[in-house]
């Protein structure tokens, strides 16, 4: 063998050598996604994590991306292994968790909390409904199917004293159809639980006078029942004809995964996440994911390789 050659197959011994040292130790890492329903936030989101996920942790398959009802059907995947990851309204997120043994690999775990969402009651501006009690007997969109709309807008309903299967019409819409309803006057109200502004409402709200009911009436009971909702407001203009803000609820979103994802995982995950913020600002609720405020998961405890990096940054 000459000198040439000696040194060609030297090189690619190096070479073959250090590959698998510079390959990334989650590369062959699979993700799946529970998100949501098309063009929402959740599915947004969602797809922006997956890409920032796969360009940052070095996967050689891209994380799939799941079109789901929402947050219950997120955390129902979760609990069967279907999915690795999902996003859920925090409330649903900790019912699901109270029901789950401590020790139980599937019980949830945060990774952060993402974003806040605010709960909209949207009737027509004409409506004689100016709170919650107004609406006995009307027709009610409650939201979508395994959604956590619908979670949440039952526990509200029962907390004022109204029994959401009796004392109103229920429909279970999601908020498409339900804004379509309202406009054809199928509907008397729906309700709505996300960022402002929604850009269904606003375009419902340019097409027909709406109102939001305010309430301020329920706060008390409703916080008393459920201490993971706390209390919000939506200001004059935030719609197209508020001319007064609106005093209502906040519920937190969390990005969730089980006990039997790995430690290193985890932290990977959510290092990924702050490391590609820039480029998930694409979604504007992305904009609000900060290592201070993404800690505020409770009662769904921080799984361990998160909270590995939320002590490293407190202390760096």
């Amino acid at each position: 063998m000459d000198r040439r050659t000696l040194l060609r197959v030297a090189g690619l011994t190096v070479l073959l050598q250090a590959a698998p040292a510079c390959a990334s130790p989650f590369a062959g890492t699979r993700l799946v996604i529970a998100a949501g329903l098309p063009g929402g936030v959740y599915s947004r989101l969602g797809s922006a994590l997956a890409r920032a996920w796969d360009a940052e942790l070095g996967l050689d398959t891209a994380p799939e991306v799941l079109t789901t009802a929402g947050s219950v059907d997120n955390l129902r995947r979760l609990a069967a292994g279907t999915a690795d990851v999902g996003i859920s309204q925090g409330d649903a997120a900790a019912d699901a968790f109270t029901r789950t043994a401590p020790d139980d690999p599937r019980a949830l775990r945060a990774l952060a909390r993402v974003y806040d969402d605010v709960l909209h009651v949207v009737v027509r501006a004409e409506s004689p409904a100016t709170t919650l009690d107004g609406l006995r007997g009307a027709r009610v969109g409650l939201g979508g199917a395994e959604s956590g709309v619908i979670f949440t807008a039952r526990r509200v309903l029962q907390a004022a004293g109204i029994s959401p299967d009796d004392d109103v019409q229920p429909f279970l819409l999601d908020l498409g159809s339900a804004a379509d309803a309202l406009r054809s006057g199928e509907l008397d109200a729906f309700f709505w639980s996300g960022g402002l502004p929604t850009q269904t409402v606003t375009d419902l709200a340019i097409a027909l006078p709406i109102r939001l009911l305010d309430l301020s009436d329920v706060l008390d009971p409703v916080r008393t029942a459920f201490p993971v909702y706390a209390p919000g407001t939506v200001p004059a203009g935030a719609y197209p004809g508020l001319t007064e803000p609106v005093t209502t609820l906040l519920v937190r979103n969390v990005l969730l995964v089980t006990a039997a994802m790995p430690a290193e995982v985890a932290a990977a995950l959510v290092r990924a996440m702050f490391t590609a913020q820039d480029d998930l600002a694409e979604v504007s609720q992305a904009l609000t994911i900060d290592p201070r405020a993404a800690i505020g998961t409770q009662p769904v405890p921080l799984h361990e390789g998160a909270a590995q990096v939320y002590r490293a940054e407190s202390t760096g």
